[in-house]
């Protein structure tokens, strides 16, 4: 019970809930599952130019008219036969069809792990995202529950008021009904940030937890970015260098040309070594006295043993080979419209960043403004409601205008913080400890 207590306490970072999630989350792991078959393929891909041992045997009962195995003449008594062979061949020359399958399927293993790289960087952008929503709706409750503290003192006012006879009866219903209304908001707030919470365990995998606990991060850096730094063409070009996304896609197009070259080999002539051993029993081998000679005897005196060569031209095969070589061509020109794409998608993503960029750094600094002006505006009408000079509905609307200033400035101050971390991972700058 102790450790439970314990562990029910808690508190998280930002760097330790990213940590957690990449150790934990279901869906890296199949990525992951998915790196290790392309390593798997990879490595068979090599062994493919060992050359193969095979064993075969049989057992052959010949009745009616046949061929004596032993004397070559032609009988109608039954007998069987026993034959084992032993035979290892090895491809001297297939067009380079296995060479080229190598690198394609290395080329391969090493964009599934690029893959499985950015899906380490999406994961723990998701948890950003739940990390920064619970830090919002924790300000959102912190707003609503200085409105309902708000509410509650000017609700007790009222009281006071009414019982000295300087205000009517009708007046304690609109201080309660705007009382009850901040209780609702505070209340949906709460259940918001209930929501959050449940979003970044679920990002996480945190078995067994209802609630968790952050620890945000060092007060936000209000300091404007050196707009030469801030420039779509410049953090594009850093991130192509990097970003797992690209560099797969340009590992696949690499491979369909690998996979494209394979393909080819299979119209060129193939050459293979191969050589084995041989013996067998036969029931008509017989000695001069017509006994059948014993097994050990025979398996001895039959062994053979051969080497050879085997060329395959080939000549046609219905069109199939030119027919792959036709489809691995558009899978090649699929790969690279694919990658194409992911770079358009990338640098239109940058350019959207450093647009919203330069939009919440003028947001940010108008909307701490309009929260000076608001607190102001809604003191002076605090002050005169006390005094009577204003009814509830527009001391009500005060409040509310201030409230939602201070919302927006924490939306729009949360948002920000979003906005540079992902341009830093863009510019490469180490955002998160992922780990490899």
């Amino acid at each position: 019970m102790i450790t439970a207590k314990m562990a029910g306490q808690e508190v998280y970072t930002l760097d330790e809930c990213v940590t957690y999630a990449l150790k934990h989350n279901l869906q890296m792991r199949d990525y992951d599952l998915n790196a290790l078959s392309g390593r798997e393929s990879y490595r068979q891909s090599i062994r493919d130019l060992l050359p193969s041992l095979i064993g075969s045997s049989n057992y052959v009962i010949n009745f009616g008219r046949s061929t004596d195995p032993f004397t070559n003449d032609v009988v109608t008594t039954d007998f069987f036969s026993n034959r084992y062979t032993l035979e290892t061949s090895v491809d001297l020359y297939r067009g380079f069809q296995k060479q080229n399958t190598i690198r394609a399927t290395k080329l391969l293993y090493k964009a599934t792990q690029e893959e499985a790289l950015q899906q380490r960087y999406l994961l723990a952008f998701r948890v950003m995202q739940a990390f920064y929503d619970i830090k919002f709706f924790k300000g959102l409750v912190a707003i609503s529950k200085e409105q309902v503290a708000v509410s509650q003192a000017n609700y007790d006012l009222v009281v006071k008021q009414i019982e000295l006879g300087m205000k009517a009866g009708a007046d304690l219903y609109e201080a309660e009904s705007l009382l009850l209304s901040d209780k609702l908001n505070l209340t949906q707030s709460e259940n918001r940030l209930v929501s959050a919470k449940l979003q970044l365990i679920q990002e996480m995998n945190l078995e067994g937890a209802n609630d968790i606990e952050i620890r945000p991060n060092l007060e936000f850096e209000s300091a404007l970015y050196d707009e030469s730094l801030v420039q779509s063409d410049s953090i594009y070009g850093r991130a192509k260098e990097f970003l797992p996304l690209l560099k797969a896609q340009e590992l696949r197009v690499k491979a369909a040309k690998k996979q494209l070259a394979a393909e080819r080999g299979a119209l060129f002539p193939s050459l293979s070594l191969f050589a084995g051993t041989a013996t067998g029993y036969f029931e008509t081998t017989r000695d001069s006295l017509a006994n059948t000679i014993p097994f050990r005897d025979q398996f001895r005196d039959n062994t053979s043993q051969f080497v050879g060569f085997s060329l395959n031209v080939p000549i046609s095969n219905i069109w199939a080979a030119r027919g792959r070589i036709k489809q691995q061509k558009i899978e090649r020109l699929r790969a690279e419209n694919n990658m194409e794409i992911q770079h358009q998608v990338v640098f239109e993503t940058i350019r959207q960043l450093v647009q919203e960029y330069r939009s919440l750094e003028i947001q940010r600094e108008q909307s701490s403004q309009k929260v000076k002006a608001q607190e102001l505006a809604f003191t002076i009408a605090q002050k005169r409601y006390e005094k009577g000079l204003i009814n509830a509905l527009e001391l009500f609307t005060a409040k509310n205008l201030f409230a939602s200033a201070q919302n927006e400035n924490l939306q729009v101050s949360l948002r920000s913080e979003i906005n540079r971390s992902t341009l830093n991972f863009y510019k490469g700058l180490p955002v998160f400890n992922i780990g490899q």
